[in-house]
C-alpha cells in the first residue's frame, strides 16, 4: 500500500468515526461513493476523496460529514415531514431552514465543527458565484431564507460573501417577515415549534399556506373560499403531479389533502374543467398560494405571448461560466456517473450495430462519371471500343438525419435526473456521430425564479391584466448540430452547475427546438423531448389562467405532430407525458433514461419498429389532441 493510500485510508476510518462520535450512534454506515453527500436512513454517502488530498478539500469533506451527523443527531424526520408543505419550492425552503437549525445548534459548543460548517458554506457559496451577484432574485429563495435565520442565529457562522446579499433581502422583507426570522431563531432548540415557525415564515413569504390548527389564528371566510375554488380549479393531474413533487423529497401527501382534491375535481362542472380532464392537464398551480382571479371560463381561451422577449436569452453553454469551471463540471459528472456509464456505453454499441448493419452498400453501375468500375474492365480488354464504366454509391436514408434532444432543465430535474440526462446525451451524441447522424443537444430553462426582468417591467408598466409570459427564458445550446462531440462534450458538465436550473416554460422551447430542425438541411428530422413535469412558472400563472402555458404546450406539440415534418418523441421521468404527445413513453427511474433513450432511437431508425409506432400514434391521437 502506498504511503498516499494509507493516507486516504485513514482519513476516511477518522471522519467515519467522527460522524459516529457525533450523530451518538454506532450503527451509522458511512461510504464513500463518486457523486454528491447525502443520507438515507443511517446510511451516510460521503464523497471519494482524491489521490492528493489537499487542505481545502480535507475541510470540505469534514464540514460535509459533520452537517450530515448533526441532522442524524438533531433531526427527527417524523416531525420534519409532518409539517413539510406540497409545493416543492416550499419544501426546499423547508428543508434548508431545518439544516440551517440543526448546524447552528449543533456547533454551538464545537469550534472545530463551527468552523468546518463555515468552511463548506464558503466553498459552496464561492463556487455559486454568491458573491458576484447583484440582484436578489438571483439567489434562490430557499438559500435565502437559510442565510437570514442563520443570521439571526450566529451570526458568526455566516461567511462573509453572503453579506451582500442578507443585505439585499433584508432591505426587500416586510416587517411581519422579519419577526418570522426572529421566532424562528428563538425556537431553535426546539424542532416542532421551529417547524411551525418555518411554516409561519413560508406563508408570510407566499411560498405555502398558512397551518390552521392549535396557536394559529382562524382563517376569514374570504381566503377560506379562495382556497375552496383553487381546489376547485385543481385535477386529477394536477394530484399526480404534487404526489410526484412530494415523492421526490421523500415523504407522502396526506391521504385528506388528495381525498379533497379528488373529490372537488370531480364535481367541477364548467366546459374548460371537463376539456381539461379530458386532456388530462398538468399541474396549473405555481408553487405557493395564488391570488383570486376571475374564473377561467372568461379567459382560457386568450392566445399565448409573452409580455416582453427583450430579456430572452440564447446562449451557448460555453458562456455561462469560464473554462475552468466547465471543466470541473465536467470531471464531476464524470465521477458521479461512473458506474452507469458501462451501462449506457452498452447500450449505445448495440445502437451502433443496429445502425451499422443497416448501412448495406448499394450501387449504382453504368454511369458516365463516378468512381472507375474495376469489375467490368474485363470488357474493355475484351473489345477496346466500349466505353469505360463509371459506378456510384448510394446514401443510406438514414445518414441524411438529424437528431435534437431537448433536456428540460428546471429545477425538479435537480440532482440525479439532470446528471443522467447529461451523461446519456453524451454518449448518445458520441454513438450517433460514429454512425454520420448529426445530433444536437439543447437545453431550456428561465434566468430567475418567480419572474425576472420581464415581471419588473409589468410591474412598472402598471401591472396590465392578461400580460402573457413573465418570466425570462434561457435557452441553452450545449452541442450544435454540425461541431463535433470532442469540442462540446464538456459543455454538458454545465447542467450541474448550482444556480442554473430554475423554471420550465415547455411550449416556447419546443417551438425553438423545431425551428432550429426546419432550418437543417437532412431531410429527416428526430426530435426528442426529455422532461420531468408540466411547464410551471409561477409568476406566469399567478396572473394567468391555470392552464395557460399547458393549453400552450399542447397547441405548439399538435402544430409539429401535424405537419409531420418533424418527428417527435418524448420521455417523462416520473411524470406521464404520453397524454401530451403521441409517441412517448414514461420512466419512474432516472436510471433508466439510458437505455430507454436508445431503444426509442432503435425503434425510429427500425423501419417495421416506426411503422408500428405510427400506427400506435394515430390510434392515440383522439386522446391526445
Amino acid at each position: 500500500m502506498t504511503s498516499e493510500q494509507a493516507r486516504i485510508d485513514i482519513f476516511k476510518r477518522a471522519t467515519a468515526g467522527t460522524v459516529r462520535a457525533i450523530a451518538g450512534s454506532e450503527d451509522v454506515e458511512v461510504a464513500y461513493q463518486p457523486g454528491a453527500a447525502g443520507l438515507s436512513g443511517k446510511h451516510v454517502r460521503l464523497p471519494t476523496p482524491t489521490r492528493v488530498l489537499p487542505a481545502a478539500e480535507v475541510a470540505r469533506m469534514r464540514g460535509l460529514a459533520d452537517a450530515i451527523a448533526l441532522r442524524l443527531r438533531y433531526h427527527d424526520e417524523s416531525i420534519h415531514a409532518a409539517r413539510a408543505p406540497l409545493t416543492q419550492e416550499a419544501r426546499d425552503a423547508y428543508d434548508a431552514l431545518e439544516q440551517a437549525r440543526v448546524e447552528i445548534v449543533g456547533a454551538a459548543h464545537m469550534e472545530g465543527v463551527a468552523a468546518n460548517l463555515r468552511h463548506k458554506l464558503g466553498v459552496e457559496f464561492e463556487a455559486e458565484g454568491l458573491d458576484q451577484m447583484t440582484r436578489r432574485d438571483q439567489l434562490p429563495v430557499s438559500q435565502a431564507l437559510a442565510l437570514l435565520v442563520r443570521e439571526r442565529m450566529d451570526p458568526e457562522s455566516v461567511p462573509e460573501t453572503a453579506w451582500h446579499m442578507i443585505g439585499l433581502w433584508r432591505r426587500s422583507m416586510s416587517q411581519s417577515a422579519l419577526e418570522a426570522l426572529d421566532e424562528l431563531a428563538a425556537a431553535r432548540a426546539d424542532q416542532v415549534c421551529f417547524a411551525g415557525a418555518s411554516r409561519k415564515l413560508l406563508a408570510v413569504m407566499n411560498l405555502a399556506e398558512s397551518e390552521s390548527g392549535e396557536g394559529q389564528s382562524e382563517q376569514s371566510e374570504e381566503e377560506g373560499g379562495q382556497r375552496e375554488q383553487s381546489l376547485r380549479q385543481d385535477n386529477d393531474d394536477n394530484h399526480d403531479n404534487r404526489e410526484n413533487a412530494t415523492s421526490q423529497a421523500g415523504d407522502e401527501i396526506p391521504p385528506e389533502a388528495l381525498e379533497t382534491a379528488e373529490l372537488e375535481a370531480d364535481h367541477a362542472s364548467s366546459d374548460e374543467d371537463l376539456e381539461a380532464e379530458n386532456a388530462g392537464a398538468a399541474d396549473r398551480s405555481p408553487a405557493g398560494p395564488q391570488q383570486n382571479h376571475k374564473s377561467q371560463g372568461s379567459n382560457s381561451h386568450a392566445s399565448y405571448h409573452p409580455f416582453t422577449r427583450a430579456f430572452d436569452e440564447e446562449v451557448e453553454a460555453n458562456q455561462l461560466c469560464d473554462p475552468d469551471e466547465l471543466n470541473r463540471l465536467r470531471q464531476m459528472l464524470d465521477q458521479q456517473l461512473q458506474h452507469l456509464q458501462g451501462v449506457v456505453s452498452k447500450l449505445a454499441n448495440r445502437l451502433q450495430r443496429r445502425l451499422l448493419a443497416q448501412q448495406q452498400r448499394a450501387w449504382d453501375f453504368d454511369l458516365e462519371e463516378g468512381l472507375l468500375d474495376v469489375g467490368r474492365l474485363a470488357r474493355i480488354v475484351v473489345n477496346p471500343l466500349l466505353p469505360l464504366s463509371f459506378k456510384r454509391e448510394r446514401d443510406a436514408e438514414f445518414r441524411d438525419t438529424v437528431v435534437t434532444l431537448l433536456i428540460d432543465n428546471s429545477g425538479s430535474m435537480r440532482g440525479r435526473p439532470i446528471a443522467v440526462a447529461a451523461m446519456c446525451g453524451d454518449i448518445l451524441a458520441r454513438t450517433l456521430e460514429r454512425c454520420a447522424v448529426k445530433v444536437e443537444i439543447l437545453g431550456f430553462t428561465t434566468r430567475a425564479w418567480k419572474g425576472g426582468q420581464s415581471r419588473e417591467k409589468w410591474v412598472s408598466d402598471g401591472k396590465p391584466q392578461e400580460p402573457g409570459r413573465l418570466n425570462d427564458l434561457r435557452h441553452i445550446i450545449y452541442k450544435p448540430a454540425d461541431a463535433p462531440w470532442r469540442r462540446t462534450r464538456r459543455n454538458l458538465g454545465l447542467m450541474l452547475r448550482e444556480g442554473l436550473l430554475k423554471e420550465n416554460i415547455d411550449g416556447e422551447a419546443l417551438a425553438w427546438a423545431y425551428r432550429r430542425l426546419l432550418a437543417r438541411p437532412e431531410r429527416r428530422r428526430i426530435l426528442m423531448v426529455i422532461s420531468d413535469g408540466a411547464p410551471v412558472d409561477d409568476s406566469t400563472l399567478s396572473v394567468n389562467p391555470g392552464n395557460y402555458l399547458e393549453k400552450n404546450l399542447r397547441d405548439v406539440i399538435l402544430d409539429i405532430e401535424e405537419h409531420n415534418v418533424v418527428e417527435l418523441t418524448a420521455i417523462g421521468i416520473s411524470h406521464d407525458v404520453t397524454r401530451y404527445y403521441r409517441r412517448a413513453v414514461t420512466i419512474v427511474d432516472a436510471e433508466d433514461l439510458g437505455g430507454t433513450m436508445m431503444k426509442r432511437l432503435t425503434e425510429l431508425f427500425d423501419e417495421d419498429l416506426a411503422e408500428a409506432w405510427a400506427r400506435a400514434a394515430a390510434l392515440r391521437a383522439p386522446l391526445v389532441a
